[in-house]
């Protein structure tokens, strides 16, 4: 009767424990990156390389859905990370970070993939950069007054900083609210990434 009483529990049981379990699981679809809080306000940001083809793809495909479905209260944002293509993998962050200080980034960014990926002309120095702005329509002497500057050399700083923190070694990749970095070795499709991007901006830490 009592082996009979606790096989019946565990039938109640079990649905009720399959319903709490979480929909992904720390260590197999996300890794927590920071122990301490997350950010103030729920954010997603995307980790990439300009030098990355795989970057360029989920510019063309993955970013625009964000952007569209991003839930509402939630930001999304952008860092270039340094560590891909030697020294110009530093100053195509600043590339970026230039174009985020002078509100040309959306141009920008396609116009330097495009130039990397497609035309695949070659990068050697911050004036091959700039020349690819200024045949995108931006000032030339914008761009020089911002390529050094305090809120594009701290920019810079920033990036770098948060690529160390959330220990990326791979783009693209997603890291939300600066707590959660979304792993990609369990996952199917670009759309499984971004629903477990989005589902845990809404997480409760």
């Amino acid at each position: 009767m009592k082996k009979a009483l606790l096989m019946a529990f565990a039938l109640i049981l079990a649905p009720m424990v399959a319903m709490a379990a979480p929909k992904y699981q720390e260590g197999v679809h996300y890794t927590v990156i920071n122990d301490g809080p997350g950010t103030p306000k729920p954010e997603i940001t995307e980790f990439f390389s300009f030098y990355c083809p795989h970057c360029y793809t989920f510019s063309k495909t993955v970013v625009p859905e964000i952007k569209a479905e991003l839930p509402k209260g939630v930001e999304f944002k952008q860092d270039h990370v340094d560590f891909i293509g030697g020294q110009m993998g530093v100053e195509l962050s600043r590339a970026f970070a230039i174009a985020h200080q002078l509100n040309v980034e959306d141009k920008m960014d396609k116009a330097l993939f495009y130039t990397i990926q497609v035309e695949r002309k070659p990068l050697t120095s911050l004036d091959d950069i700039r020349a690819v702005f200024v045949a995108n329509g931006v000032d030339g002497k914008a761009f020089d007054a911002a390529a050094n500057s305090f809120m594009v050399n701290a920019q810079m700083a920033q990036m770098k900083r948060a690529t160390e923190n959330a220990k990326i070694s791979g783009v693209p990749a997603l890291v939300v609210n600066g707590k959660y970095r979304v792993e990609t070795g369990a996952i199917k499709s670009y759309d499984e990434m971004l629903d477990i991007a989005f589902w845990l901006a809404n997480k409760k830490s």
